[in-house]
């Protein structure tokens, strides 16, 4: 009976083909639709306005959790930085979303691009509730960020991955902040 089975199975598979593999045109277009995000994701890094929605929240102990990418986010606007993270639980927390929202001006902003065009940018975020280091690190090719926040007086690090993006792309919800 095994048998029959697996030979039902792999007559399947040979009939219909195999439906992992991609085109050579779909691919390509994959991969230039990736690079056009690269594009505009180093942009908005240039132009100090853009939004790091996170997908996932990694902590210090190597823990992580995935997260809404709607409500915890990295962003950056006219000199101003956001750090927002939103767990779902039950309590509503400071900013009323399950999480802490914080707001502080961005100095000491820096862009560095390596030789493999892969991009580093950090910054120093101080205002109320806040006191860090934010460094961002996006590979070339792609959109796909990660984002360490530092706090500059413990060593409680929390890194967000997830895709850059310029405002206008973006769709995030902002909650209140400290």
């Amino acid at each position: 009976m095994k048998k029959i089975i697996l030979f039902s199975v792999l007559a399947v598979m040979a009939l219909t083909g195999c439906k992992t593999q991609q085109s050579p045109e779909q691919a390509a277009a994959e991969e230039l639709e990736q690079e056009i995000w690269f594009e505009k994701a180093a942009k908005a890094l240039n132009d100090k306005e853009f939004v790091l929605e996170a997908d996932r929240i990694i902590f210090k102990n190597g823990r992580f959790t995935y997260v809404n990418a709607n409500t915890n986010f990295i962003s950056m606007h006219d000199g101003k930085a956001t750090i927002q993270m939103a767990f779902n639980s039950p309590y509503a927390g400071p900013n009323g979303m399950g999480g802490i929202t914080v707001d502080g001006n961005a100095s000491n902003v820096k862009m560095e691009t390596d030789k493999k065009g892969n991009i580093t940018y950090s910054m120093t975020v101080i205002g109320i509730g806040v006191s860090a280091t934010v460094t961002l690190q996006m590979a070339k090719g792609t959109n796909n960020c990660t984002a360490t926040v530092s706090p500059n007086f413990s060593g409680n690090r929390i890194t967000f991955t997830g895709q850059l993006y310029e405002e206008e792309d973006s769709n995030v919800f902002k909650g209140r902040s400290l």
